[in-house]
């Protein structure tokens, strides 16, 4: 949800060019399906399509391994599951994930002379991943301005700051497609409904006081 409303955002500003990783994921083929659909929806000039054994190989992710559940908020109010963020890390994290994406893209760009890379990292009402924080990004484009031969190269985090429900609305306002976005941790037809993605995606969208259009399994109401 969160990379369809920030492709939304920088197709208003930019001719853009989208990137999606296939990376041994739970649902992989939903996300790839989704990323297609997002890229023609809202007029991306390409879409380059990477796929990598490096995360499967490594492990130590429930979105990787599976022999690593992945766990349902259930047991937590929606409320507990956001004052969480930065307090621990969930066995969801993938390891130093972002980097590799953010390395990828900033190789692109050099490529096509672009000298933005947008990416939907958000630290409000997330799951307390490190890698979405904005020390992460400042740091990161401290290497890009190093390690690149005009290093004039930024990556922007549009959306770090907002919390989820604004993401929504600003969804709406921009008509982002987020009827083909993919938040859910395991579901590859119907969302899970109860995984920690999942719930925060729904409160959401109830607190934006819109209505999800992806389809669930069973959902987690927020409370």
């Amino acid at each position: 949800m969160d990379s369809t409303v920030c492709a939304a955002l920088a197709v208003r500003d930019y001719e853009s060019y989208g990137l999606h990783f296939s990376y041994g994921q739970r649902t992989e083929a939903r996300e790839l399906t989704s990323a297609r659909a997002v890229a023609k929806a809202v007029g991306l000039r390409d879409l380059l399509e990477l796929k990598t054994d490096l995360f499967r190989r490594i492990g130590g992710s429930a979105l990787t391994d599976i022999s690593i559940a992945v766990p349902e908020a259930g047991a937590e109010s929606a409320d507990e599951t956001s004052q969480r963020t930065g307090s621990e890390v969930p066995v969801t994290y993938v390891p130093f994930r972002n980097a590799h994406f953010l390395s990828a893209a900033v190789s692109w760009a050099e490529v096509l002379g672009a000298t933005t890379v947008f990416i939907g990292a958000v630290e409000q009402d997330s799951s307390g991943y490190p890698d979405c924080r904005p020390a992460y990004y400042e740091a990161f484009n401290q290497l890009i301005r190093i390690g690149t031969k005009e290093g004039e190269i930024a990556v922007v985090t549009p959306l770090i700051r907002l919390h989820k429900s604004e993401i929504v609305r600003l969804g709406v306002e921009l008509g982002a497609p987020l009827h083909v976005s993919w938040s859910c941790y395991s579901g590859e037809t119907e969302a899970c409904g109860v995984c920690e993605s999942c719930v925060l995606r729904l409160r959401a969208f109830a607190e934006a006081g819109a209505t999800d259009p992806i389809p669930y399994v069973e959902q987690k109401r927020p409370v």
